[in-house]
């Protein structure tokens, strides 16, 4: 936890495959520990094609029957089956924007949000952008993505920095 505290969490992203191994894994997360998802990392890149959504919008009913019987995954058939879907509502985006980082960084105007969080207390646990960022997402037919995962998500690639402010990496991310 504390190496990607310190060299990811919270970095702009705008690498597309990049961008899809976090969503794949903030969904994944739903009810668990961002912990569990953690250890299941590697599991799930070698599992879904290293977050290649091309790839991954190809599986089918037997790669799903495959992965449900991956220890290093977490195997939950309706999760498994939002990834591939997710897949190939990513490849309509990047369509239709040219990159799903360009329709992504529009919720929050191409910059990140300044959380300027004194304490963990203070982050919220999702924000109107969040909000308007996962109906939109719904509307495009993505699943078990809410408020929440998109607000962590929204934490992960750097489009929030929820930081506290004294820690180090607040201040790196500013700059």
């Amino acid at each position: 936890m504390t190496k990607y505290h310190d060299k990811e969490w919270g970095k702009p992203i705008s690498n597309d495959k990049k961008l899809f191994e976090f969503l794949t894994l903030e969904s994944a997360q739903a009810g668990l520990s961002w912990l569990t998802v953690l250890r299941k990392r590697e599991g799930y890149r070698k599992a879904f094609a290293n977050f290649d959504p091309k790839l991954v919008a190809r599986l089918g009913s037997r790669d799903v029957a495959r992965i449900l019987k991956n220890p290093n995954v977490i195997r939950n058939k309706l999760k498994i089956e939002a990834t591939i879907n997710n897949a190939k509502r990513f490849l309509e985006i990047q369509k239709d924007f040219g990159t799903f980082s360009k329709y992504m960084w529009r919720f929050v105007n191409g910059k990140p949000v300044d959380g300027k969080c004194k304490r963990p207390g203070d982050i919220p646990e999702y924000t109107v952008e969040a909000e308007t960022f996962a109906k939109d997402l719904k509307q495009r037919g993505f699943k078990f993505l809410g408020p929440t995962t998109i607000y962590a998500h929204m934490q992960a690639v750097g489009m929030v920095n929820d930081h506290i402010i004294t820690c180090f990496r607040y201040k790196e991310l500013c700059s």
